[in-house]
């Protein structure tokens, strides 16, 4: 590997080098490893073959449930999101104990309690994880997705970013079958709340049952607002926000 030492800086492809940019700046490198075709249809390659295919599939089961909990996930702000909820799936996919090597998935993995494991407290934002922003228990009921959390100081029981004003909080009631790839979401109305040491009742109780086959997921949101006459603004594009999955079976 060489570095480039030309004013002009090259990405692409000529012949048989690689110009591209990388933490130590824009270096070439002369293609090489091993063919696409060779890794498809070598029989040396079977591992490689049937790892590449649990890997893809791990990462569509990610693809759904991003998808399933879209409404609320695009008011959460972090780039991680994707790698991380991948690696999760991977670890769902590896418990998985029927399926023949390189037909593991993550719906059989998930028929599982340390399946399941992996997936409750996952975060989608890791820079406000539930357990740090909310500091105060709450109860779920699983069979209407209700979440309590009874007499809370907002002011003390949250960790709130500098220059909020408000907090609204939503409680969400998913049904995701990562084998038909097919989701229902009932999400709670808002409850908005001014950030005070006045004990509230936060109650949030989804529009209905979510109707279909495969897992029942529950997942709360917390997001700070900033009130400036009169209207709320989102602080930082959502990266105080919390999404979190709270419960799933």
């Amino acid at each position: 590997m060489a570095k480039q030492s030309s004013l002009i800086k090259i990405e692409g492809t000529l012949d048989d080098l690689t110009f591209y940019k990388s933490a130590d700046g824009y270096v070439i490198r002369k293609k090489g490893g091993v063919s696409k075709d060779k890794i498809l249809n070598d029989p040396a390659f079977a591992r490689t073959r049937e790892n590449g295919k649990e890997f893809g599939q791990a990462a569509s089961s990610g693809k759904i449930l991003r998808r399933a909990i879209i409404d609320l996930l695009s008011e959460v702000k972090d780039p991680t999101v994707t790698r991380r909820l991948t690696k999760v799936m991977t670890q769902i996919k590896n418990e998985d104990s029927i399926s023949e090597r390189g037909a593991r998935n993550v719906a059989v993995g998930l028929t599982t309690p340390e399946g399941r494991a992996w997936l409750i407290g996952f975060d989608f934002n890791s820079e406000a994880p539930l357990n740090q922003v909310l500091r105060s228990d709450f109860d779920l009921d699983t069979a209407t997705g209700e979440i309590t959390i009874s007499n809370l100081r907002t002011a003390k029981k949250l960790a709130y970013p500098k220059g909020a004003t408000h907090v609204s909080f939503i409680g969400a009631f998913l049904n995701v079958d990562f084998d038909t790839g097919e989701s229902k979401i009932e999400l709670s109305p808002i409850q908005n709340e001014t950030i005070s040491n006045t004990p509230v009742t936060v109650s949030l109780t989804p529009a209905g049952v979510p109707t279909g086959t495969g897992n029942q997921l529950f997942a709360m949101y917390i997001g700070f607002y900033q009130e400036i006459n009169g209207t709320q603004y989102q602080l930082n594009n959502g990266a105080f926000n919390t999404l979190t999955i709270i419960e799933m079976l």
